[in-house]
């Protein structure tokens, strides 16, 4: 783990570090001290961290709100050292898509998917981009016909599953009234599907992503509403919603994502006081830790858990009940 202070104050080594890092939060338990001491979890301003969470736990459950990714954040990245899908891809192989779509798919997806992750671009350069990958995709699909029920068939059969401890972080949330936003430019439809089989979709839960429109018949006819990709999960997303402004007094925010254009999902959240920002690292990690660190408060790397956002919410709810 790095001791870097970004208050420029110094440590005679770890023990030291940890001695003031946690002084105050030791108090409250010691399962988030060393959930964040593992060698996985990364900080580049332990300072800045602990600040954060101070403000977070002293202001409690009634100012927090959580903002989340869902595929590769919400979901696993892997499950037994393979590949979990994400919800396009969930879609994009269904059965009851020919194998001429699902091509076309692939081909799309092998074109732009290294533009999207190509780090030597700007986001503003990769939007047009993003945009045109999207909107093809959405148009190929809308083509197949596909019927409602295929997809809760397509979910129950893939191999999505949710990060160990997840169902757990959704239960506090909701029992404590703490809303949970789920941003995604996946496939709206999809991810609520697959909350449902493999956990609860709560009334404080609400998900900005791309859902589809269906006749009827229960078969698909389009998307609908405004394109979510993923590089304007922010506010511009919301588009006249007023989410941020219902929740005016939680200024204090819990962001996650395994993206570095993930991070400016909180944009747009009212009178903004504290913003802990925890990225998942899922891949490629020698060649993206460093830019990781500079967007993120806390980095985990290779992590399948909810184990820190349980350990952060658990001590935010513990002083709320005091």
């Amino acid at each position: 783990m790095y001791l870097h202070s970004c208050d420029n104050k110094s440590y005679r080594g770890v023990s030291e570090f940890y001695s003031s890092f946690w002084y105050t939060l030791i108090m409250y338990s010691n399962k988030l001290s060393e959930i964040l001491k593992q060698a996985h979890v990364h900080m580049k301003c332990p300072d800045a961290v602990e600040r954060k969470l101070q403000k977070l736990i002293a202001d409690g459950t009634n100012h927090l709100q959580v903002i989340s990714d869902f595929d590769m954040t919400i979901s696993k990245y892997k499950h037994l050292n393979k590949r979990c899908p994400s919800t396009h891809s969930i879609l994009e192989t269904n059965n009851m898509i020919s194998d001429d779509i699902k091509k076309q798919l692939k081909d799309l997806k092998d074109k732009y998917y290294a533009i999207e992750i190509d780090h030597n671009l700007t986001n503003e350069e990769k939007v047009p981009y993003m945009i045109e990958w999207w909107t093809t995709a959405h148009d190929i699909i809308a083509k197949t016909k596909i019927n409602r029920k295929h997809l809760q068939e397509g979910v129950s059969q893939s191999g999505i599953r949710l990060r160990d401890g997840c169902n757990e972080l959704i239960e506090v949330l909701y029992e404590n009234n703490i809303p949970l936003l789920i941003f995604s430019a996946g496939v709206g439809d999809v991810l609520q599907e697959a909350l449902k089989q493999k956990s609860n979709f709560h009334p404080n839960m609400q998900i900005i992503s791309n859902f589809m429109e269906f006749d009827d018949q229960g078969e698909l006819t389009g998307f609908k509403g405004r394109l979510i990709h993923t590089f304007n999960k922010n506010e511009s997303a919301l588009d006249g919603d007023d989410y941020f402004e219902l929740l005016t007094q939680r200024h204090n925010v819990i962001l996650m994502g395994d993206m570095l254009g993930d991070t400016s999902m909180a944009d747009g959240v009212q009178n903004l006081s504290a913003c802990l920002k925890i990225g998942f690292l899922n891949a490629k990690f020698d060649e993206l830790l460093d830019q990781f660190m500079d967007a993120w408060d806390i980095v985990l790397v290779d992590d399948q858990t909810m184990d820190v956002a349980n350990a952060i919410v658990g001590e935010v709810a513990a002083k709320q009940s005091t």
